[in-house]
């Protein structure tokens, strides 16, 4: 359908431009030309980013690999560990594989590495020795491996003056292309995986050593494979990261990565979820992604079911009344209890979150237990129990959802633009000029009442929004005492929080947890106003309080008007003028719509932001300290600071900052819809004779995009 819908719309094109002049051409001539260029250099199918959103050794790349059914295709950590860059995969239609290697800037690692002389420098309080770990080993590593040897003991003017060890191509990034899966993933493995000094150091060949050095340089990593028959062409995969990343660049890439997926699978492996809460954090960041970006699907996916001692779980098994011999059996009704018992809190969680009737509450599936080991050697499970299948299965659901809806919007748009077409060749006159002016005084109104709805809509969040703050001010001492204090079990953990005043309150760290002051400090507005939130902007079965409904009864009584006044003028039904405003009606909301989706993130986003602009300064204040007691005396001046600005209005200048979001895109839906609609009247209602062109005759696109539209609407129902 995609590929004749778009020949017909070339076919179009090459008409329109070999039978008009391209000088002196009227401006709905030009209009109609510059929609159907657009048309046919725009790709229809969007692609669809499904986001594998777990921490360091979940087993995301061996998960995918066995998805993509190519084993050894994404480096996997083994002993080591990978690097914490985003790495997303796509197919094609080309035969050869590739990897396109994206680096930091010269200027972007000179930002990184001073924070990372800042992490590594010894404080004058911290007198313990010991071999350095986590995030310090890691900064430390990075250093060595661009500057040599116990290059992490110099200062950041010397490293700057210093020689890098590699040398940064001017194009920013690296290609790589194969022919084979295995090809490429080992031309990709020297440059993904982190390299400490002595592995640099064993003797190699310069080019081998130097990729090895290259992976604290890497920003992100875009892999191209060839058409693939287990998965749809369109479909994105991204590998990301548990907890983002220290460099700011990376971490901007980290929150964007995770804001446009439609689908983000929280990975855990299955020793984890159970006592570790990665997972609920991770869990925590997607229900965000689901509230203020494109996410519309969310599932916990267990990796490594097959991993089992099946004498120690016999011997821990609750469940005695039935008897288990095998490991087959002891894997299962772990699977299922895990699921049971995730799928219960999972839902609770979002329970806390969404109005009860959303479409997630109510999935069968919220939970998959999987083995990527077990799918490639059949032991204990066979390959549909390793539950690969059934996660290749919901990939083409959720494809052929999104794309169906995406390719119905696209014809839409064509549908559109040949009835304009039919619509200027017309010497039908739908209306008079008292009906035009009866028309347009109509649409009016309608907009008028509609924005009335709209700031109903949104004062519906004044109120959660008050008790937010109310709750924000009573608790705020009791989110900087949980982030600000030795409590949290972080070893040196001035250099934490160094770190986190070093980014403006935001430090990803890739052994702890994820610290966000600014959004712990507005999580508890965020708590009361997220059902509300949720129910205005939700995109499926939308009550009377949500902003979608709305704009549906706009549309439909717009459309009636236009029915009605096509009836009046005795115009046949199938009189193009009628139909084009139907369809274009339906354009101009479809497209209003996917614009209200991207501005609800700056609306969900803008609260943890306002407080991080007011806190900044005291960030700067405190990052300057050093000395004997720094740790204490970088407490303080947040502490204080954020006392005395909560006192000053902190959390109520943030409510006013998403009331001010909301007013702007309320402003945007308004003048969006007048211009739009008005550029709608005026080209249908242009009469033949005003336009200097006559142009080709597109009967036969017509038909056939108004078949292809018919077919679509059936396969939608079905």
């Amino acid at each position: 359908m995609e590929s004749r819908i778009r020949k017909v719309v070339n076919i179009m094109y090459e008409k329109l431009t070999a039978s008009l002049p391209q000088e002196n051409m009227s401006d709905e001539i030009k209009y109609l030309m510059n929609r159907l260029l657009t048309l046919k250099t725009k790709s229809s199918l969007d692609p669809i980013y499904i986001g594998l959103f777990g921490s360091t050794g979940a087993g995301k790349s061996t998960l995918f690999n066995a998805i993509i059914d190519q084993q050894f295709f994404l480096p996997v950590s083994g002993s080591e560990a990978c690097t914490s860059c985003i790495v997303q995969v796509n197919n094609t239609r080309g035969e050869n594989y590739e990897a396109k290697i994206h680096l930091l800037s010269l200027e972007e690692w000179k930002e990184e590495l001073k924070n990372l002389v800042e992490l590594v420098k010894k404080p004058e309080e911290e007198e313990e020795e010991g071999e350095e770990e986590g995030d310090v080993g890691e900064a430390v590593q990075k250093i060595q491996a661009l500057y040599g040897k116990d290059a992490e003991t110099r200062p950041y003017g010397d490293l700057l003056r210093a020689k890098l060890l590699v040398n940064i191509p001017a194009k920013k990034f690296i290609l790589l292309k194969a022919a084979q899966a295995k090809e490429l993933s080992d031309k990709l493995d020297s440059f993904i995986r982190c390299h400490n000094d002595k592995d640099v150091e064993e003797p190699a060949q310069d080019d081998v050593r130097t990729k090895m050095r290259l992976w604290p340089l890497i920003k992100y990593v875009e892999v191209t494979i060839p058409k693939s028959d287990v998965i749809p062409e369109g479909v994105v995969f991204m590998d990301i990261p548990g907890t983002g990343d220290y460099n700011s660049k990376r971490d901007e890439m980290w929150k964007e990565s995770i804001n446009k997926c439609s689908v983000i699978w929280v990975i855990s492996d299955i020793e984890r979820v159970v006592g570790d809460k990665v997972h609920e954090v991770l869990l925590t960041e997607s229900i965000k992604a689901y509230q203020g970006g494109m996410c519309s699907d969310i599932a916990l996916v267990v990796t490594k079911s097959d991993k089992l001692h099946l004498k120690e779980y016999l011997r821990e098994r609750k469940v005695n009344n039935i008897p288990i011999e095998t490991k087959h059996d002891a894997i299962l009704e772990r699977n299922t209890t895990v699921k049971v018992k995730k799928s219960r809190g999972m839902k609770k969680k979002l329970e806390k979150t969404l109005p009860s009737d959303s479409e997630i509450l109510h999935k069968p599936d919220l939970v998959y237990t999987v083995s990527a080991k077990e799918y490639w050697r059949e032991k204990y499970l066979t390959k549909e129990e390793t539950e690969i299948p059934k996660l290749r299965e919901y990939v083409r659901n959720i494809y052929l959802k999104e794309k169906k809806q995406l390719l119905m919007d696209y014809v839409t748009q064509a549908l559109g633009i040949v009835l304009l077409a039919e619509n200027f060749n017309s010497t039908q006159d739908m209306v008079n000029h008292y009906r035009q002016n009866d028309l347009e005084t109509f649409v009016e109104e309608r907009i008028k009442a509609l924005e009335k709805e709209i700031e109903k809509c949104f004062a519906q969040l004044e109120q959660p929004l008050n008790e937010g703050v109310k709750k924000a001010k009573s608790s705020h001492q009791n989110v900087y005492s949980q982030l600000l204090t030795r409590d949290t079990g972080y070893q040196g953990f001035h250099r934490t929080l160094k770190a986190v005043c070093q980014n403006n309150g935001v430090y990803a760290s890739r052994i702890f947890a994820r610290i966000d002051l600014n959004s712990a400090l507005a999580q508890p507005i965020y708590d009361k106003i997220n059902p509300m939130f949720a129910n205005i902007f939700r995109i499926q079965r939308g009550t009377r309080s949500s902003l979608k409904p709305c704009l549906d009864m706009f549309k439909d009584s717009v459309q009636e008007k236009i029915r009605d006044v096509g009836k009046r003028s005795k115009v046949a039904n199938d009189n193009c003028k009628l139909k084009f405003f139907i369809e274009e009606t339906n354009i101009i909301l479809s497209t209003l719509e996917r614009e209200i989706l991207k501005k609800k993130l700056d609306i969900y986003q803008s609260l943890p932001l306002s407080i991080q602009s007011d806190l900044q300064p005291y960030y700067k204040e405190a990052d300057k300290i050093q000395g004997q007691q720094a740790c204490k005396k970088m407490r303080n001046i947040l502490k204080e600071n954020i006392e005395r600005e909560m006192n000053r209005g902190l959390f109520e200048r943030a409510k006013e900052k998403m009331k001010m979001r909301l007013q702007e895109l309320k402003n945007m839906i308004m003048t969006r819809l007048r211009m739009d609609i008005s550029t709608m009247l005026k080209l249908a209602l242009s009469h033949r004779e005003e336009l200097s062109e006559r142009l080709p005759d597109f009967q036969n696109e017509y038909t056939e995009i108004e078949r292809i539209h018919v077919a679509l609407q059936r396969m939608r129902r079905s």
